[in-house]
C-alpha cells in the first residue's frame, strides 16, 4: 500500500534535486553566519570563548641557542641564572613585534654605516647592537641628556674630542659618534681584556664595573650581581643579535623590500659661515626638513664658522623619491662603500657663497 507513495516521494526528490542542493547550501551558510555572530556576541559563555581562544591563538616558548656568544666569547647558558635572563630578553623582544619589526628595518639602513667603522677600528661587529638597544637607531635624548645613536654624555663626548655647542653637536652625527664609541671600547678593553665586560661598562662605566668585579671577587659579567639595567644590558644585546641576525627563526618573515634601504648621499665640504640653512637647503634642491634629517648635528638654522673649520654636509645623492608606487626601492641607487666615505672637497670660498658638487660655485 505504501510503495506507490514512496515512489512518488522519491520521484519528487529526484525532480527537485537542484532545489535541495541550493536549500542545503543556504542552510550551511546561515549556520556559519550564525556561528560567527554567536562566537563574538556578548552572550558567549566562558567555556566556549576559551575554546575559541585556545583554538585560534598560539604563543610559543623561545628556544635558547646552544652556542650563543658575544664577540666570540661564549655565553654560559647552562647556568640557570644566565639561561633565564637570556630567555627573558628573547621573549620580550620576540613578542614586542612592532618595536622589533622597526628595528629590523632601521638596522638594514644604519648597519651599513656602522659596520665599516667598527671594522676599521678592530672592534667586533657585535658592538653594533649596542647602538640598536641604546637608541633604537634614532637620535634620541635620554633624561640624563645622553644623546644620539650611541647615547653619549656631553662630558664623554668632549673628552674624546667631539664638538658640542649650541650650533653643532657631533653626538648626533652617526659616523663621528660611532668613531667616539670605538675609542671608548678600545680604552675599556685595555682595562678588562674582555669584550663582554667592555659592553657592560658602556652602561655602567669603566670605574664602576671594575669596582664591582673587585668587590665581588669575580672576573666575568655573568657572575656579577648588578643593578637591573646593567644586569639586563648584555642579554638585551644578545637578544637583538639573535632576532636581527636570524629573523625567520623568531617569526619575522621580511622581504628585502620591507627593509629601509641605505640612502646614497653626496657630501659637500664648507669652510665658511652659513647664515640661513633653509636657503642653503633650497640652493641644493632639497628642503630644510631633509637637510636636518641628513645632518641632525646642525642644531640651529645657522652655522657660524669664524675659524673656517671644514664641515661636511650630507644631502641625498638621488633625491628623496627612492620608492616606486608599490614601495619597491630602485636597487641601482644602492649605497656603495665609496659613497659612504667620500668627501666632495671644494676650493675655499668667500663669505656665504653656496657650494655645489664637484667644486663648482654659484
Amino acid at each position: 500500500m505504501l510503495k506507490p507513495y514512496f515512489n512518488k516521494i522519491l520521484q519528487f526528490i529526484i525532480a527537485s534535486k537542484k532545489y535541495f542542493i541550493v536549500f542545503g547550501c543556504a542552510l550551511v551558510l546561515l549556520s556559519i553566519i550564525k556561528l560567527f555572530n554567536y562566537s563574538f556576541s556578548n552572550n558567549l559563555i566562558d567555556a566556549t570563548y576559551e575554546d575559541y581562544f585556545n583554538a585560534n591563538y598560539k604563543t610559543f616558548s623561545i628556544r635558547i641557542p646552544k652556542n650563543i656568544n658575544f664577540a666570540g666569547e661564549k655565553v654560559p647558558v647552562n647556568d640557570f641564572s644566565v639561561r633565564e635572563a637570556m630567555e627573558r630578553e628573547l621573549v620580550i623582544n620576540t613578542y614586542w613585534q612592532s618595536q622589533s619589526l622597526l628595528l629590523h628595518k632601521r638596522a638594514n639602513r644604519w648597519f651599513t654605516v656602522i659596520e665599516p667603522i667598527l671594522k676599521k677600528n678592530n672592534i667586533p661587529e657585535d658592538f653594533k647592537y649596542i647602538a640598536l638597544i641604546e637608541s633604537q637607531l634614532t637620535n634620541v635624548v635620554s633624561p640624563r641628556d645622553a644623546t644620539g645613536f650611541w647615547q653619549i654624555m656631553e662630558c664623554t663626548g668632549t673628552s674624546y674630542g667631539m664638538e658640542i655647542n649650541t650650533e653643532v653637536d657631533e653626538r648626533y652625527h652617526v659616523i663621528k659618534s660611532t668613531e667616539t664609541a670605538c675609542k671608548y671600547f678600545k680604552d675599556a678593553y685595555k682595562i678588562f681584556n674582555n669584550w663582554t665586560l667592555v659592553a657592560a661598562s658602556y652602561n655602567f662605566g669603566m670605574g664602576g664595573l671594575k669596582g664591582q668585579l673587585d668587590r665581588q671577587k669575580v672576573n666575568n659579567y655573568y657572575d656579577l650581581l648588578l643593578n637591573e639595567e646593567t644586569a639586563r644590558y648584555v642579554y638585551r644585546i644578545l637578544a637583538m643579535k639573535e632576532i636581527i641576525g636570524r629573523p625567520k627563526v623568531y617569526g619575522y618573515m621580511l622581504r628585502k623590500k620591507d627593509l629601509y634601504p641605505a640612502i646614497p648621499v653626496k657630501r659637500i665640504t664648507v669652510d665658511s659661515s652659513i647664515h640661513n640653512l633653509a636657503d642653503f637647503a633650497i640652493s641644493q634642491k632639497i628642503n630644510y626638513k631633509i637637510l636636518k634629517l641628513f645632518n641632525p648635528w646642525l642644531r640651529t638654522n645657522t652655522l657660524t664658522n669664524t675659524e673656517k673649520k671644514k664641515y661636511s654636509i650630507e644631502i641625498p645623492k638621488n633625491g628623496v623619491e627612492i620608492y616606486d608606487n608599490d614601495g619597491n626601492y630602485d636597487g641601482s641607487n644602492n649605497l656603495t662603500a665609496s659613497d659612504s666615505i667620500k668627501l666632495i672637497t671644494i676650493p675655499p670660498i668667500e663669505k656665504d657663497t653656496i657650494l655645489l658638487e664637484s667644486g663648482s660655485t654659484k
